[in-house]
């Protein structure tokens, strides 16, 4: 089996041809490989910016939260300093009030008490005058 140079040269073209085929292939991989990570890594950027948007958004909303709830705190502070007086007034008008309406109480009670110990003496003093048994 005698070979010839033109045998020899196909093969070596044949070769040749293959190792190009498979340099483009990883050319073509390379790339592929290449906008793949790019890919990712864009999207690994976004993600990065959503939580970094959410960071700032939960630590605005935690300070406004908390200058909500000084402002009511003082408002509350406010209210209650202010409406103080008003408030004890009406606790002391409260209290004469319920003296007041026991005082009333106590001298119809008296007054009750007075009549049917007055009726009965004056029943008793007319019976006696008009000589009743």
């Amino acid at each position: 089996m005698t070979t010839s140079n033109d045998d020899l040269l196909r093969a070596l073209g044949r070769v040749e041809e293959g190792v190009r085929r498979l340099q483009e292939d990883f050319r073509d991989e390379k790339a592929a490989a290449h906008e793949s990570r790019a890919t990712i890594h864009a999207r690994l950027d976004e993600q990065v910016d959503r939580i970094n948007r959410l960071d700032t958004t939960v630590a605005i909303s935690g300070q406004v939260d908390a200058q909500i709830r000084s402002e009511v705190q003082s408002l509350k502070e406010t209210v209650e300093t202010a409406h103080a007086p008003a408030v004890a007034d009406w606790k002391r008008i409260k209290m004469i009030g319920l003296g007041i309406s026991g005082l009333i109480a106590f001298t119809g009670i008296s007054i009750g008490v007075f009549a049917s110990w007055a009726s009965e003496t004056a029943v008793a003093a007319i019976r006696h005058w008009l000589k009743i048994p």
